[in-house]
């Protein structure tokens, strides 16, 4: 992947945190059970499977800009325990989506079914794979509340805010999904974004910067919340945006995911709403679970014909060009500034 240099550093360490994290605890809970190394295995190769590291960078140059050391470790820690966050809402997320793949591997819930057969267990493996991916996904959040230990209490209090934010999203992401909220009428819409906000938005980029801000200035919070949210809360929604576009058309050797699954599920995002405001056909295969390739392509071909598609890239470049006019104004250093103006773009022109 080719990531910015704002990312690089700060993900080799954040990557090198969590190695360690994870080998000590696979040994110290494998030295109790032997059994109990296939979760924490399972959750290593999970978290080190290539993720782009973009929230750790976002909190490390927040925290840089308002006055840290680069060299501090507690806001790698920090980035660590971000990490960790983000893998824990991915295995529920792949549990509620039935998701297959993820990284380009399969999916926890899915290696463990697997395990569940091939080793002639009883009972189903499905909800063997279900169960255990559930807990390993709360062993994630877990350790990232126990990297944050030590930190002051707002920046703790704001990684609490943030894990809030990602459960209300999610739920309202799964609520967006039985409704059919993809249906005509600006009520849709309105739900799409209020889910892109709380489901991405804040917790990619608006929480990150804050928590980098109140380990590195706890008393200036007040003062650099404001303009790090003005500068965060467009971007992570062209994140978002970003990543409904990869959903659907985005390439699956690059994205790790198949592509279309979005639809299959029936996914509550703009790019669906606008579609299914401008044509009825979209709203009549939208969400179907059996949808063939065929199929997929015929609903790629009327979120173009309708514009859908164009207007959310438009939406994108806006969100992007309103970000970076408030990154012109936030009270951070120069090479900060710098680095979250090279984030910006990046999140603009990825292609995963």
């Amino acid at each position: 992947m080719n990531l910015p240099d704002a990312v690089r550093p700060v993900a080799a360490a954040v990557e090198d945190r969590l190695r360690q994290l994870l080998d000590r605890e696979r040994d110290r809970w494998g030295a109790v059970d032997r059994d109990l190394e296939d979760p924490f295995t399972a959750l290593q190769d999970y978290v080190l499977a290539g993720g782009k590291r973009l929230r750790p960078a976002f909190c490390y140059w927040a925290f840089v800009g308002a006055g840290g050391r680069p060299d501090d470790r507690a806001v790698i820690d920090a980035g660590a325990a971000i990490e960790m966050l983000h893998t824990a809402a991915l295995v529920h997320d792949d549990i509620i989506d039935g998701s297959l793949r993820r990284h380009g591997a399969e999916t926890v819930h899915i290696r463990f079914a697997r395990l569940h057969g091939g080793r002639g267990w009883s009972g189903e493996a499905d909800r063997f794979g279900e169960g255990a991916a559930i807990l390993i996904g709360d062993l994630s959040l877990i350790y990232s509340s126990l990297l944050l230990a030590g930190a002051p209490p707002a920046a703790v209090a704001t990684f609490e805010e943030m894990r809030l934010e990602v459960n209300v999203g999610q739920y309202l992401d799964i609520l967006g999904t039985a409704e059919g909220v993809a249906g005509p009428g600006p009520a849709a819409a309105a739900r799409a974004q209020r889910i892109c906000r709380f489901k991405t938005a804040k917790y990619t980029i608006e929480r990150p910067l804050h928590l980098g801000a109140a380990l590195a200035a706890p008393d200036r919070l007040g003062e650099l919340a404001g303009p790090l949210s003005d500068f965060g809360l467009p971007l992570g929604e062209a994140f978002q945006l970003k990543d409904d576009l990869l959903g659907v058309f985005g390439d699956p050797t690059i994205t790790g995911k198949p592509v279309g699954d979005d639809l299959r599920e029936g996914k509550p995002t703009l790019l669906a709403s606008l579609a299914a405001q401008r044509d009825a056909r979209f709203g009549a295969r939208f969400g179907a679970s059996d949808l063939n390739p065929a199929d997929v392509a015929a609903l790629q071909e009327i979120i173009e014909a309708t514009g859908a598609r164009a207007e959310v890239e438009r939406s994108i470049d806006e969100l992007v060009a309103r970000s970076e006019t408030a990154l012109d104004r936030l009270p951070i250093s120069g090479e900060a500034r710098t680095a979250l103006a090279q984030l910006a773009r990046f999140v603009a022109g990825r292609d995963r």
